[in-house]
């Protein structure tokens, strides 16, 4: 517990610290904001500040802090250091500075972001990649809740008919103006999701389990994965991600204040790292227990699954049901917000005004069914869902290797001195996992005799030699 215990400290000691050192960075300003500015009623709609706070954690929470925290926890204490060291130096400041690039040019969005920084012709492969990711999370975050959901109610209520609902949620969701729907309910929502969260951590304080300790080892490593570079791609939402840049700019457009960036975006992801650690240290303890395998079916045992069963026996009967609720309303809330998101790009792609509904039809209808063709399919083969997910999963961090190189991008031209370390360092790190993972990945080229450090480090380096090159040219542009 005393791993566990420190790693919870410095991820808040990472908000005030080095939260405070990436806003000074940045350097926020009293200038208007696009919620100001281009306020349209629809996406442009200024927020209370703790309510954008709420939306854009929902956002960005659904499986990844629960389900990828559970399957990250199969690697040991190594779970920990990525957490916190991931979420402090990488996803708090990659959701912070997508949120304020965005806001400094007009409320754009991620893709817009990339072809200014990366250029036109990276831009449209980002685009791919984004769609795609948006289209995926949109399918994979129906099935979870929609199980869990079926245990909870009548029979004829079955996972099906759960799937059905959330998805006419969903379109609903992405057709009406965001403070009609996305802004009065998600904070009830945030709220229950953060109860569980606080509930399981109150039992971990009470149980006081013998988790094992970083100086004596990587505990028991049940995952034959190696750890570089699976690990990080199993834990994506709780450390860094890619959909978190997708996000962002959504909330960016309901800021009414450059100076709310560091609170909203940078501290909701320090608190999703939180949540986090709290699932990777509770579902160590499961594991201690019950092993992967479940003795009834000897499958191993899901994410949803770990999650039910820790939910129900740790906070009794009416607070395991709270709980089970924040976690079926963490994913649906990411996966409207995703559908969403896909709509305001294309949008922004087509250049479609989308005060009107008709527009807003003729892109939300193509895209929801694209998203159900997916789900059908990861219903229909026994591991259409695995095969989907590890996509999901693989495309997520690479959005996030697109994402941290446009931010260093950004601080090269427009700031002094050395402060583009802040996103190069985690970018050549980002570069290096999701490039190996690609070539070694069973999904992927499945070449099981590559070493996955050289075939990372090379990227990395490449991208590296590419940035220095590219940084001597903006500055004798400058100096001309």
């Amino acid at each position: 517990m005393i791993t566990f215990i420190i790693a919870l400290a410095l991820l808040i000691l990472g908000y005030f610290v080095y939260g405070a050192f990436v806003n000074r960075i940045f350097g926020p300003d009293k200038r208007p904001t696009p919620a100001i500015t281009k306020a349209d009623g629809m996406d442009y709609v200024v927020l209370p500040s703790w309510k954008v706070f709420m939306i854009q954690f929902l956002n960005i929470a659904g499986l990844g802090p629960i389900f990828g925290a559970i399957m990250g926890s199969q690697f040991g204490t190594a779970s920990y250091l990525w957490i916190v060291f991931g979420t402090i130096f990488g996803g708090a400041m990659h959701d912070f500075f997508a949120a304020g690039i965005s806001i400094r040019n007009d409320g754009e969005s991620l893709t817009q972001t990339i072809r200014r920084y990366l250029g036109k012709y990276i831009n449209w492969i980002m685009l791919a990649l984004t769609v795609v990711l948006m289209l995926l999370v949109t399918a994979v975050f129906v099935s979870g809740p929609a199980e869990i959901l079926a245990t909870l109610t009548p029979e004829w209520m079955n996972a099906y008919f759960w799937m059905g609902v959330i998805f006419v949620y969903y379109i609903l969701a992405t057709l009406l103006p965001i403070d009609k729907v996305i802004g009065r309910i998600y904070p009830l929502f945030a709220i229950s999701l953060l109860f569980m969260a606080v509930g399981i951590l109150v039992s971990l304080f009470v149980k006081w389990p013998s988790l094992p300790e970083i100086w004596e080892g990587w505990g028991t490593k049940y995952d034959p994965s190696p750890i570089f570079p699976m690990m990080f791609i199993s834990i994506a939402c709780g450390a860094i991600s890619g959909f978190h840049a997708t996000q962002s700019p959504l909330m960016a457009r309901c800021l009414k204040s450059e100076k709310m960036c560091r609170p909203v975006f940078y501290g909701a992801m320090v608190t999703e790292g939180i949540v986090a650690l709290i699932w990777a240290a509770a579902a160590t303890v499961f594991f201690q227990e019950n092993g992967i395998i479940d003795a009834v079916s000897g499958k191993a045992y899901s994410g949803a699954m770990v999650a039910t069963s820790i939910s129900k026996n740790w906070l009794g009967a009416v607070g395991g049901v709270l709980a089970i609720l924040g976690i079926v309303a963490a994913p649906i809330t990411s996966g409207d917000t995703a559908l969403r998101s896909c709509r305001l790009i294309l949008a922004d792609l087509f250049r479609l005004d989308q005060k009107k509904v008709g527009k807003r039809l003729l892109i939300t209808i193509p895209i929801s069914l694209i998203a159900m063709g997916l789900l059908i399919f990861s219903l229909s083969d026994p591991n259409g869902f695995k095969i989907i997910w590890r996509y999901f999963a693989w495309t997520n961090q690479t959005l996030a290797v697109f994402t941290l190189w446009a931010i260093t991008v950004f601080l090269a031209r427009e700031r002094k001195g050395f402060t583009y370390l802040v996103s190069l360092i985690p970018a050549l790190f980002m570069t290096a996992v999701s490039s190996s993972y690609i070539c070694i990945a069973p999904e992927g080229l499945g070449l099981t005799q590559v070493n996955p450090f050289l075939v990372g480090g090379s990227c990395a380096l490449l991208l590296l030699a590419i940035f220095i090159f590219k940084q001597r040219q903006w500055r004798q542009q400058q100096k001309r």
